[in-house]
């Protein structure tokens, strides 16, 4: 899948693993952070508010300028680099929504 990670590629994912750890609300009780990785250089984000802090979901707003490839008119995000994968960090690693969900079926 080389597209673009754009907030509707966010939603669709959210849909798709609807129910299970591959979502916030499906894994935060066991402690994973939403954040995205750039697979091309292995960076790992966590998933940030406008101002920094720590956000509940994904959110394109708080990634590196550098993984920024569309802004709106208000300068707000509207894609990220193809390389960009939206998962979790739990413990110190970095888990796509696919393992995550696998994780948290696990337990």
């Amino acid at each position: 899948m080389n597209r673009m990670m754009t907030g509707e590629r966010l939603r669709k994912e959210n849909l798709a693993y609807g129910g299970t750890g591959g979502v916030s609300g499906g894994n935060r009780a066991a402690s994973f952070i939403p954040a995205f990785c750039d697979t091309a250089t292995g960076r790992v984000e966590p998933s940030r508010l406008a101002d920094g802090t720590p956000a509940p979901m994904h959110l394109l707003v708080g990634l590196p300028r550098e993984w920024v490839v569309t802004r709106g008119d208000g300068n707000e995000v509207l894609a990220v680099k193809t390389t960009v994968v939206a998962g979790f960090l739990h413990a110190g690693e970095f888990y796509t929504r696919d393992q995550a969900a696998q994780a948290i079926a696990l337990h």
